[in-house]
């Protein structure tokens, strides 16, 4: 009857637990298609919300300049650019003798091209014909403070000069412009300079002989005082960054204002006009700046920058109104995803899913933008179906997870059944003998599970094993941390009483001295009681107290007391005063003494010698004798690493460069071995003190 009894539980066991896992296969499934559902719903009823809110922003970015500048040049891409060809911008025209008024002009049309080098440039004409038949170029350059033209000079090639070349089908306009200061005034590199640039008709050679600058040609400059390069050798002759503006009169421009009758505005050849602008420095050098330049990144504006704000299967329209007619200008549509990934079943399951849909599928918003050349009509027709169509493209990508996750429960149960099931029914005959055994001794204290116990394998591995295991992880715990505790507090005391016990040593080093014995009794009695376990952690922890000491007195001392033969002292007549810890530093200075004398020659002095600079002290400790291995300059001072193979029984675990390195980092210093041609030296370096203590 007990057999059939277990049997029976392991059968119901099992039951519930295939029955769970099919039960979570289904809410997996339903609640996909419940998201679907309620995703499907969402974006109907928003659809038509966000259309507006797209038609809106869309409206607020034509409204601003950079956004008419786009609509008064709807053809003008990174090509035209290139070539310097005029934009028509979205104000009547630029106050170019104020740089101020200059700079938020351009900045605010946002039409101007970045060049290599600190160089950008615009090239535009007013929107309003009565403003005049002038095209205006601003933009910035960097050169070496401007060296301006002296008035009466005949030759202009002794100055920096702007070059500007307009072209137009046959007809070419050429100035040459030298920089001059403002009434002669000298001028001022280190606080910046101000100045104009007359233009003069360009002539073939150098001679510019009775030639009158140009009346309506006016330019002004304004360079920075700053240097571009914060570390340079020669700050009065450094590269500076140079903001300039431009108004070039053309002849072909003033023409089409004064025709009869209300002129056409603007030109129907300004697509044709081209304009290039040099920067030529004093002399035959190259041009610190020229337009035709590869490299011209893209444009910043354009229409098409529009298109990011639409949905796939939106369309936007954009028409100049004249004369009741509408003048197409641009048709952008969204990004189509029709060739993105999509499953047909997801396709079909989303489409029949009951929502409540638009009252039409298609929705149309049109708005007019005014601006000072006229009005734009602006038309906006989106596809509430689309939604169908990105909702069976998102739902496609993530049908991963949905297999993943019915992938993970089959494996889960998999594993539950042929990993864990079947093992629980082998383990139960051993778990029950082995929790009467824990329970009829005393030792152990019974640890009650009343949700857990049953007669099915899971109460009887329950309470079998964790009143075992529970007891013996707990203990071993507390054994392993109270072991670790005590090594490392002995190991970090008995290190610490290793140096000093060594300095007192060669204090006493007489063995004919009663004091000899017991140094060295008490030296064995450390060397046992920190036994085999690793101080790293402690010495990491330690806290020392850096003060300002004067290094140079330091080191004599040490000298003095270290009870080295042939320990000779250079270079510490003058104070020098460092950021230590006294005691770690005698420490550090220690454990390098002892293994100079270790490993010196026979009969070989020991050499410290301090040197300074402003920033730093460094202290060599050098010795005669056999050098380290190049792969072990770095490895000895890592903890354990000894070149004796009796270091261990000797007392010695490797760790006296490593405590040496230890304390130099905490200091804020370094240490180093390095070879030299009959020894070795260690270097140690700590950071100057700001000023010496008071005495």
């Amino acid at each position: 009857m007990r057999a059939f009894l277990g049997w029976l539980a392991s059968f119901r066991l099992r039951i519930l637990l295939r029955t769970s896992f099919l039960f979570l296969a289904l809410v997996v499934v339903l609640m996909t298609v419940s998201v679907l559902q309620e995703e499907k719903q969402r974006s109907f009823n928003n659809y038509q919300a966000g259309l507006e809110k797209t038609k809106e922003q869309i409206v607020a970015r034509l409204h601003h300049p950079a956004g008419q500048l786009a609509l008064l040049n709807p053809r003008w891409d990174a090509a035209s650019a290139a070539a310097g060809r005029p934009l028509v911008l979205p104000f009547s025209g630029i106050d170019f003798d104020d740089q101020n008024k200059v700079r938020n002009a351009i900045e605010m049309a946002n039409c101007l091209i970045q060049y290599p080098d600190h160089g950008s440039l615009c090239v535009a004409i007013g929107n309003n014909p009565w403003a005049g038949g002038f095209i205006y170029v601003a933009g910035t350059f960097a050169s070496e403070p401007l060296l301006a033209h002296r008035i009466g000079d005949e030759f202009l090639d002794g100055a920096h000069r702007l070059r500007v070349t307009v072209r137009l089908g046959e007809q070419t306009w050429r100035w040459i412009a030298p920089f001059e200061t403002l009434n002669g005034a000298p001028t001022s590199v280190g606080e910046g300079l101000r100045g104009r640039f007359t233009g003069y008709l360009e002539r073939p050679g150098r001679d510019y002989t009775g030639a009158r600058p140009q009346r309506e040609f006016r330019g002004w400059v304004w360079q920075r005082g700053r240097c571009l390069e914060a570390a340079t050798d020669d700050p009065e002759n450094c590269r500076r960054k140079s903001f300039f503006s431009l108004r070039l009169p053309i002849e072909s421009l003033r023409a089409a204002i004064l025709q009869p009758g209300k002129p056409a505005w603007p030109p129907a050849d300004l697509d044709q006009y081209r304009v290039q602008v040099e920067v030529l420095p004093p002399g035959d050098g190259p041009p610190r700046f020229a337009s035709d330049r590869p490299g011209v990144e893209p444009p910043p504006f354009a229409l098409d920058a529009l298109a990011r704000l639409l949905q796939p299967g939106e369309t936007l329209t954009l028409a100049r109104l004249q004369d009741e007619r509408e003048i197409p200008v641009a048709r952008l549509a969204g990004r189509d995803e029709a060739g993105e990934m999509s499953s047909p079943l997801l396709t079909r399951l989303i489409r029949h899913l009951p929502v409540d849909t638009l009252e039409t599928p298609v929705v149309e918003l049109e708005d007019e933008i005014v601006t000072g050349l006229g009005s734009y009509r602006l038309r906006l027709v989106g596809d509430a179906r689309s939604v169908d169509q990105r909702l069976s493209a998102v739902a496609t990508r993530l049908s991963w997870f949905f297999s993943a996750m019915l992938g993970a429960i089959a494996v889960a149960w998999l594993v539950i059944e042929a990993g864990l099931i079947r093992r629980i029914a082998r383990l139960t005959r051993r778990t029950r003998g082995l929790s009467r055994s824990v329970q009829a001794d005393g030792r152990l204290e019974r640890y009650e599970l009343a949700d857990l116990r049953g007669r099915d394998e899971l109460g009887l591995l329950a309470s079998g094993l964790d009143d075992l295991l529970r007891r013996v992880r707990e203990d071993a715990g507390r054994e392993r941390i109270r072991a670790a505790q005590e090594k490392d507090m002995w190991h970090a005391v008995g290190h610490e009483i290793m140096s000093p016990l060594q300095s007192l040593l060669a204090l006493h080093g007489d063995p004919a001295d009663p004091s000899h014995r017991y140094i060295s009794r008490m030296q064995q009695a450390v060397r046992v009681l920190y036994g085999s376990a690793s101080p790293s952690e402690a010495f990491a922890d330690s806290q020392l107290e850096i003060a300002s000491l004067d290094l140079a007195a330091f080191l004599r001392h040490v000298a003095e007391n270290a009870g080295i033969a042939d320990l000779s002292c250079t270079g510490v007549d003058a104070p020098v005063f460092v950021r230590a810890d006294e005691f770690a530093l005698e420490d550090v200075l220690a454990h390098l003494l002892r293994n100079a004398e270790r490993y010196r020659a026979p009969g070989s002095p020991i050499t410290l010698t301090l040197s300074a600079d402003e920033h730093q002290a460094s202290v060599s400790v050098a010795n005669r004798g056999p050098g380290i291995a190049e792969e072990m300059l770095e490895r000895i001072f890592e903890y354990g690493v000894s070149d004796q193979a009796d270091a261990g029984a000797a007392g010695n675990r490797g760790q006296g460069l490593f405590v040496a390195r230890t304390y130099m980092a905490k200091m804020g210093g370094t240490i180093v071995a390095r070879n030299s041609a009959d020894g070795v030296a260690f270097v140690l370096s700590l950071p100057r003190a700001d000023f010496a203590p008071a005495r």
